[in-house]
């Protein structure tokens, strides 16, 4: 082995993307460093929603640039970016057209019931892929697109994050983990489901071969090194899901944690050796993805920081804003347990005044209001915290796993009091950090690829030795258990 080690990660998230240059050192102290960061965002072409791939191809290539600029070879590359959407490939091997995103108006209510009524019913979905149901799931976008003209020149069909590494190899995968998003992968088996591919009309053949994260997938081909400079060097398959990387680096041991991957969403999960796909986890809309080293991440998404972000949007165009120690401070100082919100009512999805929509949910089950900015913070906070209390009951029921720490990751885990309170309300302790998770797992799946890394857990160990983090025992939790019977009655109202 030589060390330094250099990896280079393509992180690409909904709003923006970042190349990360990452040195692993033969003492395990691992280094990242920002090379560039570039804009992410859907655009309209005669009315449907795309992503700019080239766009995003030229700001990778950039990235390459720079790093054979600073006359390192990496050890390897790595993408990944966010779940579900998929490109064409023709047979001349270009894209027909760009990708459509998952916000495009064809994925709505009438697209999928029409799945349900024509092609197969939720039930036999779910008892395939154990995946919750979301109008924009790949299988839903196969079934809406397929009367397109990508769809019906298309020889290949590829994930985001496989198109790209396509683009940089010439070979086309299908990495599991990005696969597993999109209600398309048998969960028990591990393969694509080729009746659920070809219900939603599309050729299962037309996906490239399913692979493991920890796959080489090709080698840089010759035009890219040329136009950048960069050595050819392997193309590595990682946990292509973004949240799939994200949870390979979370810096925990054994089995009896929980986690949550915390921002404008939250994805609340476990990890477990098999999927959890029962009646049970059906009714609570609890979701199978594939992790990385044979994994499971048996989840449920939450809707996370998205409301306090609308508030202070809102808050913004009367003339008020706040830092965010000043928010802490706010609702730090403000009154208890006065009311409380579901996060994930429909009320909240998209309000035309955030404020506004909390005020009429507290009204609505009887609560009384929030008064001022400071209340109103308080009680998303202390919502957000019963929310995970209640969620992670459910994972208890679902999975009989046992749970006694739950691990915060993202840009929530610098939310020292939401973390606080979140303790509390679970009576657990959170151990918060990293913030950038995501890279972590890309970058140390490449090293596992290459031999650097010889286990998931000891992956692991070398995020724990390189990374901050901070523990949060519960303060008083006997005092959220009356609050959590209120919440827990005002969400069945």
């Amino acid at each position: 082995m030589t060390y330094p080690a250099y990896f280079v990660a393509f992180d690409l998230g909904a709003t923006s993307g970042r190349t990360i240059l990452a040195a692993l050192h033969n003492d395990g102290k691992l280094t990242t460093e920002e090379i560039n960061r570039f804009p992410n965002a859907i655009i309209n072409v005669n009315g449907s929603s795309h992503w700019n791939i080239y766009s995003l191809f030229e700001h990778i290539k950039d990235g390459l640039r720079l790093v054979a600029r600073r006359g390192i070879r990496p050890v390897s590359v790595a993408v990944d970016t966010w779940g579900v959407d998929i490109a064409c490939v023709a047979a001349d091997g270009s894209l027909l057209g760009l990708p459509v995103a998952y916000r495009d108006k064809r994925f709505r209510d009438e697209n999928t019931a029409g799945f349900f009524a024509n092609a197969m019913d939720a039930d036999k979905l779910y008892s395939i892929t154990g995946i919750q149901v979301i109008n924009f799931n790949t299988v839903f976008q196969l079934n809406a697109l397929k009367e397109t003209s990508a769809m019906k020149h298309a020889e290949k069909i590829g994930f985001v994050p496989d198109i790209i590494s396509y683009l940089l190899t010439g070979k086309l995968v299908t990495e599991y983990t990005i696969a597993s998003t999109g209600a398309i992968v048998n969960a028990r088996t591990r393969q694509l489901a080729p009746e659920i591919i070809e219900a939603a009309g599309a050729d299962p053949a037309k996906f490239g071969p399913l692979v493991a994260p920890g796959t080489e997938i090709g080698i840089l081909r010759p035009e890219i090194c040329e136009q950048t400079g960069i050595d050819p060097v392997p193309v590595i398959a990682v946990g292509g899901h973004d949240t799939a990387s994200a949870v390979a680096a979370i810096p925990a041991k054994g089995s009896d944690w929980a986690y949550l991957s915390s921002g404008t969403w939250s994805l609340m999960g476990i990890e477990s050796a098999e999927p959890v796909v029962t009646e049970k986890s059906a009714a609570y809309n609890i979701t199978n993805e594939g992790g990385v080293e044979g994994t499971i991440r048996v989840l449920k998404n939450i809707t996370g920081m998205w409301i306090l972000e609308e508030c202070l949007k809102s808050w913004k165009r009367q003339g008020t804003e706040y830092t965010y120690p000043e928010l802490v401070a706010m609702a730090a100082a403000s009154e208890p347990f006065k009311c409380f919100i579901d996060p994930d009512d429909p009320g909240f999805v998209a309000p035309a005044d955030m404020p506004t929509a909390i005020i009429e949910f507290c009204m609505a089950t009887g609560q009384p209001a929030p008064e001022g900015h400071a209340e109103m913070v308080r009680c998303i906070f202390e919502s957000l915290a019963l929310k995970y209390r209640a969620v992670l009951g459910l994972f208890r029921e679902v999975s009989g796993q046992p749970v006694d720490k739950l691990h915060v990751i993202g840009g929530g885990s610098r939310n020292a009091l939401l973390n606080q309170f979140t303790a509390s309300a679970i009576n657990l302790p959170v151990i918060a950090g990293p913030v950038e998770c995501t890279a972590l797992g890309n970058i140390l799946m490449q090293a596992r690829a290459a031999g650097y890394v010889d286990s998931l857990d000891a992956l692991r160990e070398i995020v724990a030795k390189n990374v901050e983090t901070t523990r949060f025992e519960p303060v008083d939790p006997q005092l959220w258990d009356e609050p959590a019977n209120r919440f827990n009655n005002l969400r069945k109202k």
